[in-house]
């Protein structure tokens, strides 16, 4: 409990209310502030402005906190409307980190209460050891048997959950008080605490739906993985409700971060999916952070004894809070054992260690075959990674689809055919027919997605050597026809 200062509980365990006007009026500012004397104080601060946030040698409490602790709500309200060259502080704090709001509601002063949230105080203000207005308000109503000022701040909607330094809710003080009010003020604060708890799911659940409909369009974003998208999508189904359950005052068990691997060939969109989970992760709440930190091993891995280790140390911190990519993951442990020592395993050990951290996810991707190597590698593998997802080789269906992606969600800086458009013929279908025709299975499976950019970009050539040098019609300049894409199919072919 903070120090008795002005305004508190008298010996008699009444509280002191409203100060009447003396007929001496105090000599400071501060005085006058505690006896009530309206005209006195008026007239001391139009002769200097600047006592308005004095404070004064005691506490180090402004005349706001000393009016405040006294209930002198005239007083109150005569210096939260002040209209003057200087402005009341009303958060200002004393010596024990206390405003003025501090002051009423550890001394019942409960208009001087209504005054200050009516003007905007915060209601949430901690002291130096991190009391609350509402657990000195409890404090007071215990002493006393007076709720009148806890009533006030919970209808202002005053968090019955926060916690001081000393890990105690306001509630908490109930039990160990004494006294006949336990009862009523248990009840009082347990009622609103069961209020807060369901306007809290109340408004994740109304948040749940914006969440769920913006990762549905991301989603909409990855072309195919089927297994991987319904895995996502337990994930963010899951951290919402656990949203849910905690602010219901549910206390659950929290969830494990996913490492994964991903496993397929180059192309086939493994990086662009990490992408997208990082800002998905971080959406749902699963991540503090969207970034993905991409990593092969030349990141990682030194060239000397001791080199490693810190190398790789460096990336895995620079990747906290988000994801950490570990690209073509296979190349960490050589296919064939040679003389000379490979450090490749130190880093994937390295990465391993801080797995349970909690401070980040690993995902691991390179092609099927060779990352055996890796999860054979290390006997903690599989039971920190224990998601494993295979990217198929794209067909020609799934190369037009990611076509369609490209051109509707440009971006100025990575999009080789930004403000360029395709031809209503250029359906889905008929890009797939297309890519069928002109391509072979050796080509898709070779390329995969990464047939799509040089293709856009090799139609929009075509485009400028067919368009005629006058031609001004804004439309035919941006759209690229079936003509353009069969153009620039042959002329990768022919690469």
């Amino acid at each position: 409990m903070m120090g008795m200062g002005i305004g508190e509980i008298e010996s008699n365990g009444h509280h002191r209310r409203a100060s009447k006007p003396s007929k001496s009026p105090g000599v400071t500012i501060h005085g006058l502030a505690q006896s009530g004397d309206l005209a006195s104080l008026q007239k001391k601060l139009a002769e200097n402005p600047s006592l308005l946030n004095s404070t004064n040698a005691v506490m180090a409490n402004t005349p706001l906190h000393v009016a405040a602790g006294v209930n002198s709500h005239v007083i109150v309200k005569f210096l939260l409307t002040l209209k003057s060259s200087e402005k009341v502080e009303l958060e200002a704090k004393n010596m024990y980190g206390e405003t003025a709001l501090h002051l009423a509601a550890k001394n019942g002063s409960n208009e001087a209460v209504i005054l200050l949230l009516q003007h905007g105080a915060f209601i949430e203000a901690k002291t130096n050891n991190g009391m609350t207005p509402l657990h000195l308000a409890v404090w007071f109503s215990l002493r006393v048997d007076d709720s009148s000022t806890v009533d006030t701040l919970l209808k202002y909607n005053a968090d019955c959950n926060v916690k001081d330094n000393d890990e105690m809710t306001p509630l908490n003080h109930i039990s160990q008080g004494s006294g006949g009010s336990n009862e009523k003020l248990l009840q009082l604060l347990q009622k609103h605490n069961e209020k807060q708890r369901k306007q809290k799911a109340l408004k994740i659940c109304s948040n749940a739906k914006t969440k769920m409909e913006e990762f549905e369009m991301a989603m909409s974003n990855i072309v195919g993985l089927q297994d991987l998208k319904l895995q996502l999508y337990k994930w963010a189904k899951g951290m919402i409700m656990d949203e849910r359950r905690r602010a219901l005052g549910l206390t659950i068990a929290p969830r494990k971060l996913p490492h994964m691997a991903f496993l397929g060939s180059p192309g086939t969109g493994k990086t662009m999916v990490a992408r997208i989970l990082g800002r998905l992760l971080h959406m749902v709440g699963v991540l503090p952070t969207d970034k993905v930190t991409e990593v092969q091993r030349t990141d990682l891995v030194g060239e000397f004894v001791g080199h490693t280790g810190p190398k790789t140390r460096r990336k895995i911190k620079e990747a906290e809070g988000g994801i950490l990519f570990v690209d073509e993951a296979y190349r960490l442990i050589p296919a064939q054992k040679s003389d000379d020592k490979d450090y490749g395993l130190e880093a994937l050990e390295e990465i391993m260690s801080v797995m349970d951290s909690g401070k980040i996810v690993v995902v691991f991707a390179g092609y099927k075959e060779p990352m055996k190597r890796v999860i054979l590698s290390n006997e903690g593998f599989c039971r920190r990674v224990t998601k494993f997802f295979y990217f198929e080789d794209l067909n020609s269906t799934e190369l037009a689809e990611i076509l369609y992606l490209k051109v509707k969600n440009q971006v100025l800086e990575d999009s080789p055919i930004y403000g360029f458009k395709l031809h209503p013929f250029c359906t889905s279908k008929a890009v797939a027919d297309l890519i069928q025709k002109e391509t072979s299975e050796k080509q898709r499976k070779d390329m995969n997605g990464g047939l799509v950019d040089p293709l856009l970009v090799s139609a929009r050539e075509n485009l400028d050597l067919r368009l005629e040098f006058d031609c001004v019609d804004a439309e035919s300049l941006v759209t690229i026809t079936m003509e353009d894409l069969q153009a620039g199919l042959h002329l990768l072919c022919e690469n």
